[in-house]
């Protein structure tokens, strides 16, 4: 007895996924919860596990292929019947006589190999000369085939650039190697191709989309960092050892900007058609670098948090994200998003809308800077941010003064416990 494993549902607007990697070959037992095959969406990879015990009898769609909802992915067939013995033929191949034809077996017989006599029939003359499907010189039975021929101007061109020509797939007449062949294999050798992930795909898509769907903008202005950084320097090890997390700046830009959003509420909205939806409420979205793409988890109702529920919460999400763990759910929302390029060595950048948002906050490297102060000219650690928005619903003067705001809690950021 046989039974479908189908593609789940895989969240509210996921419609399609990318099969991934297959964990399990066809021949293959499995046992009833072992994931056999990883689906990509355009948020979270899924794995899909079996709910019965057997064999993985057929896979029906593989690595790379689109699927949707519902979609068959394999069929696995109950029990643990025997292996066939060593040197079988597949049952595709079997002549009918041997068993019943499924449906997979209604494919011509492969044809018998040279020197071999065909089923029934008489066997070949002694030294009966086969052409091969290319259209080469015939080779007498049994002989392996001469190496293809190559050209001279190919056979130099392949000495000159130490190509192997036993390596190279010949295109001219009867299968000969010219110039040009000797030239892809050349360029094979410098290029690989890689498959873009579901993930990859729609990060694509979507940041082309808010080029084109948003008249996006960008201010900037430069915070001085030294006392965040002296604060840091006084309560890091105290607040580690409470709260088992690292006192970051992640957390005073997170109460900095849902700070400044509360006198600027039009940038934390979104569009909706002719109508712009003001959030009285704060889901800040934190970026995070991946290997297959960005993610942007969501730190919900923000505004209620401390500062340790934020580390711990932005550190759960950093481990989630390593161990692939990331849930629709993690993702899903969101009304305003930061950023943080400077982790990377970044001193300045546009960052993208993250629709349908109105605007990102982006945050770079601390660098030590020479600036005037009081007069005279100083040292700093200094930080370039940067507001982009949609100049559709946010006016360059209410982006820069949110960003003046910014700039104010963070270099007194003892006023954002006045805040809180």
């Amino acid at each position: 007895m046989a039974g479908e494993i189908s593609v789940p549902m895989l969240g509210e607007s996921v419609l399609e996924a990318t099969v991934g990697r297959w964990l399990k070959e066809e021949g293959q037992p499995v046992t009833a919860g072992e994931v056999l095959v990883e689906l990509e969406t355009e948020k979270v990879n899924a794995e899909v596990a079996a709910d019965r015990a057997g064999v993985l009898e057929r896979i029906v769609h593989r690595e790379g292929e689109t699927v949707h909802p519902g979609d068959v992915l394999a069929v696995i067939r109950e029990g643990d019947g025997p292996a066939p013995p060593a040197g079988a033929a597949p049952a595709e191949a079997r002549p009918a006589a041997e068993g019943r034809l499924g449906s997979q077996d209604l494919r011509a017989a492969p044809a018998p190999a040279v020197g071999e006599p065909a089923a029934g029939g008489p066997a070949p003359a002694q030294g009966r000369l086969e052409a091969d499907s290319r259209g080469a010189e015939p080779v007498a039975a049994g002989r392996a085939p001469a190496a293809p021929r190559a050209t001279p101007v190919a056979e130099r061109v392949a000495a000159e650039r130490r190509i192997d020509l036993a390596s190279v797939q010949g295109t001219g007449p009867g299968g000969r190697i010219t110039r040009e062949d000797v030239e892809r294999a050349v360029t094979a050798r410098a290029e690989t191709r890689q498959r873009l992930s579901r993930r990859r795909l729609t990060i694509a898509r979507r940041l082309v989309e808010a080029q084109h769907a948003a008249a996006m903008l960008t201010t900037f202005n430069e915070i001085d960092m030294s006392a965040v950084i002296e604060l840091r320097a006084k309560q890091r090890q105290a607040f580690k050892d409470r709260y088992g997390v690292d006192l970051g700046y992640m957390s005073f830009f997170t109460k900095a900007s849902i700070a400044a959003l509360k006198t600027f509420p039009q940038i934390n909205a979104e569009l909706d058609g002719e109508e712009l939806v003001i959030k009285h409420y704060y889901d800040v979205g934190i970026a995070i670098g991946d290997p297959e793409g960005l993610v942007v988890p969501v730190l919900r109702n923000a505004q209620d948090m401390t500062f340790a529920q934020i580390e711990q919460a932005i550190a759960g999400f950093v481990q989630k994200a390593r161990e692939k763990t990331l849930t629709l759910e993690d993702l899903r929302g969101g009304t305003f998003t930061i950023t943080n390029g400077g982790v990377y060595g970044s001193l300045m950048s546009t960052p993208i809308l993250n629709p349908p948002q109105v605007a990102i906050l982006g945050l770079h490297k601390i660098e030590q800077r020479p600036i005037a102060l009081d007069g005279q000219v100083a040292i700093r650690p200094m930080m370039y941010v940067a507001l982009s928005y949609d100049h559709r619903v946010v006016d360059g003067r209410e982006a820069v003064q949110f960003l003046v705001e910014i700039k104010r809690f963070m270099e007194q950021p003892e006023l954002l416990l006045l805040d809180s």
